[in-house]
């Protein structure tokens, strides 16, 4: 027999003041996957941390990022790709493997390109930054907003690099980047493309030389038990992207559209804080732990080296974009 309709009714009733009196959210909770490949304890992991508590608190608990760290689900290139075809919601990642799903982003690691953390800040939050965002729903991602890495330094197990002469032989680990990797062909290094989750035991065993990395990077993935060396070239400037997958976005009303942004703005505030935070004391840590730092190192010398690839970045790109980023004020 069929129960009636004031039966069902009266059940639908007493479930709902039961959720009441029990502290239990009528609404159904959405829960989300959110993958970082480093440790919590790093300038990624306070992001997500406040991304998930921020999205908590503006949706009314209606959405709950669950956080996985230290590539616990896959590293940087699968976690795109995982956000992309939607077996993964969100990730916060560097752009190191970007331009193999965007390539407009690429511009972006041209080695030399920022003067300063201030100028690459500006450029990002502005209108050059506002419209690459836009490249990539076309892709089924959403981009939420530009974190940071920090600018990229290197290290090795060989010797000191003072100038792009100390580079050439050496077997480097770089990110899985096409412009990266042109340019530090250029220096004379033997680039080796690697996952970031593989680099520690790569440097370990001695598979490769070295790597390079922002400071935030090198001290949260504590670096230096396996390098001996770190030159403070500032060579590259390295983004980050908040990134989400586009038919989760789609399925959010307007107002929870702007929370999930509103969330993300205080995630990357949190992360660029704790980025000047690592570089505001990371040297004088790494000298503690027996690294031999060299910081006057002639960042003209690399920069003329890199001639005849920044010819080529030119034609790639169009030289007025390069110009537009590095004239921005």
């Amino acid at each position: 027999m069929r129960p009636s309709r004031l039966f069902v009714a009266l059940a639908i009733g007493i479930g709902a003041v039961s959720a009441l009196l029990s502290g239990t959210p009528a609404v159904a909770q959405t829960a989300m996957k959110m993958n970082i490949s480093l440790a919590q304890n790093s300038h990624y992991g306070v992001a997500v941390d406040t991304f998930a508590k921020e999205v908590e608190r503006r949706t009314n608990g209606r959405y709950k990022i669950q956080n996985f760290y230290a590539g616990a689900l896959g590293a940087e290139r699968e976690s795109i790709e995982g956000v992309q075809i939607g077996t993964l919601d969100i990730t916060l990642t560097s752009t190191g493997p970007i331009p193999n799903f965007v390539p407009e982003v690429a511009i972006l690691d041209i080695p030399f390109l920022f003067r300063d953390y201030a100028q690459a800040r500006a450029v990002l939050d502005g209108p050059i930054g506002q419209d690459l965002l836009q490249k990539f729903p076309a892709k089924g991602i959403v981009a939420l907003g530009w974190a940071e890495n920090g600018f990229r330094h290197m290290t090795n197990s060989k010797h000191a690099v003072n100038a792009p002469d100390d580079l050439r032989g050496l077997k480097m680990r770089t990110m899985e980047n096409p412009i990266h990797i042109q340019a530090y062909k250029q220096f004379g290094i033997l680039p080796t493309p690697m996952a970031f989750t593989e680099v520690f035991t790569a440097l370990q065993q001695g598979t490769v030389d070295g790597q390079e990395n922002p400071l935030s990077v090198i001290t949260a993935a504590k670096l230096d038990q396996v390098q001996k060396y770190l030159s403070l070239t500032g060579h590259v400037y390295s983004p980050a992207l908040i990134l989400m997958n586009k038919g989760q976005w789609d399925k959010l009303s307007a107002l929870d559209k702007q929370a999930f942004l509103d969330s993300a703005r205080e995630a990357i505030k949190v992360n660029r804080a704790r980025v000047d935070e690592d570089e505001g004391k990371a040297v004088a840590d790494l000298r503690s732990k027996g690294m031999n730092v060299v910081e006057a190192v002639d960042k003209a010398k690399f920069q003329a080296s890199l001639a005849p690839v920044y010819a080529e970045f030119g034609k790639r790109f169009g030289q007025e974009n390069i110009d537009r980023i590095r004239n921005y004020r």
